[in-house]
């Protein structure tokens, strides 16, 4: 079993939760892979911005009970979804027609447990599938939450690679959805083992990375309250990661205005992908919401495999160890690994020749001029015409449909041969 594996099975069974003691198991795990990684508490009550860090909540066990019966349906050890996240406790008896009133199913996958929360507004509820709903029997039964509200804290985990510029990249995912692979560990996986390869270059990294693993919304609501203003001097573009472990697609969520630096880095990075898919940020609804708020506009964009809210295991029980792949989360790390090399590189070359360069002499073009010798070339030449100092290599690859691995590739050529600069933004 290779790491990427072995760490979504460790961390997968964990029950989390916006708060709580599944989002510092998790927050510890991850400290044993990025032993950098620092956790940052805020305390129940803290205002940030317009919102208020809530309670913590708590479960030990939930169930529902058919009286006569004594069997029992949507059992929280079983399966950690079938509980409405942050439900208020109860124990409560009643008729099969008012507990059916706080059941939650998805109908059109009769086989699957739901994802429900109500994390603002104090209520209860049980998932369960379509199927179980229907072979409930009639009678009475008891409906028991084992929670508990309570003054306590949110965590949430930052860890920085160090580069020589203050300049820095930012990722992101979320850690706070239990029981679902693609759309909860995915990300942070693609993270972690993201560091690794940046730690691995930290002598030679020209700008800084910083890796955040957050409850979603909130989490990012309260970072940004105390750190908008370093990041909004400081940040030259982020990345949402999330959804990044299925085989189906790739795809780009993008900002409002869909130009900023992120935008144009994953829109490269897809070129010559078999299949890719862009969304406008219409379309948003996972903390790009936040990072690009009105008075925080930070230069993010969301990078997804199947996006959220558009794959059928989405949000359900279906969503799980074999709905992600080593390939997968692999295809994902490789995307944001030729990022990050594409903006070490220095992201804006320039021709160093007046004129077109004389690549003959050099190697770089074939000496017999006749039809068909000049389609091996063509990429090499485009891209060429393009490095006047004004454009990033990732509009160059969008100006010319050439995949950014393929450009850094032409890059590294044109740089031995002395024919390209780089500049740092």
């Amino acid at each position: 079993m290779n790491d990427l594996e072995k760490w979504a099975r460790d961390l997968f069974p964990i029950n989390r939760s916006l708060t709580g003691s599944g989002v510092r198991q998790t927050l510890e795990y991850i400290s044993r892979i990025v032993p950098e990684l620092v956790i940052k508490s805020y305390p129940s009550g803290k205002n940030v911005f317009d919102w208020e860090i809530p309670q913590e909540w708590e479960i030990d066990d939930a169930w529902i009970e058919h009286i006569d019966t004594g069997e029992k349906f949507a059992h929280f050890a079983k399966n950690n979804l079938h509980v409405v996240g942050y439900s208020e406790p109860i124990d409560l008896i009643l008729d099969k027609k008012d507990l059916l009133r706080h059941i939650y199913t998805q109908p059109d996958l009769p086989n699957a447990i739901p994802y429900v929360t109500s994390y603002y507004n104090r209520s209860w509820g049980f998932c369960m599938s379509e199927s179980m709903k229907k072979d409930l029997p009639n009678g009475r039964y008891r409906a028991y939450i084992g929670s508990n509200l309570f003054d306590g804290s949110m965590e949430l985990g930052e860890v920085v690679v160090q580069g020589e510029m203050k300049s820095e990249i930012i990722f992101s995912s979320y850690i706070c959805h239990p029981s679902m692979a693609n759309n909860e560990l995915s990300g942070p996986i693609v993270l972690m083992a993201l560091y690794q390869k940046l730690v691995s270059k930290k002598q030679c990294l020209k700008y800084t990375y910083r890796f955040l693993f957050l409850p979603e919304t909130i989490g990012a609501i309260a970072y940004l309250s105390e750190n908008k203003n370093y990041l909004k001097q400081n940040t030259i573009c982020g990345f949402v990661v999330s959804c990044v472990g299925d085989e189906r697609a790739y795809s780009h969520v993008k900002s409002p205005y869909g130009n900023n630096l992120a935008d144009k880095a994953i829109s490269a990075a897809l070129i010559g992908k078999p299949e890719t898919k862009s969304y406008s940020y219409l379309e948003r609804g996972s903390d790009e919401r936040q990072y690009c708020a009105p008075g925080i506009n930070l230069p993010f964009a969301g990078f997804c495999r199947s996006k959220y809210g558009e794959y059928p295991e989405y949000h359900t029980s279906e969503d799980n160890l074999e709905l992600i792949t080593q390939s997968g989360l692999e295809g994902s790390i490789n995307v944001l690994e030729s990022i990050v090399e594409a903006i070490e590189l220095g992201l804006i070359p320039s021709c160093t020749t007046y004129g077109e360069p004389q690549l003959g002499k050099r190697g770089l073009y074939p000496n017999i001029s006749k039809k068909g010798n000049y389609d091996e070339i063509i990429a090499r030449m485009n891209f060429l015409a393009y490095c006047d100092g004004k454009n990033t290599i990732f509009d160059i690859c969008q100006i010319i449909n050439l995949p950014l691995k393929y450009a850094l590739a032409e890059a590294e050529i044109l740089l031995k041969n002395g024919l390209l600069e780089f500049h740092h933004l």
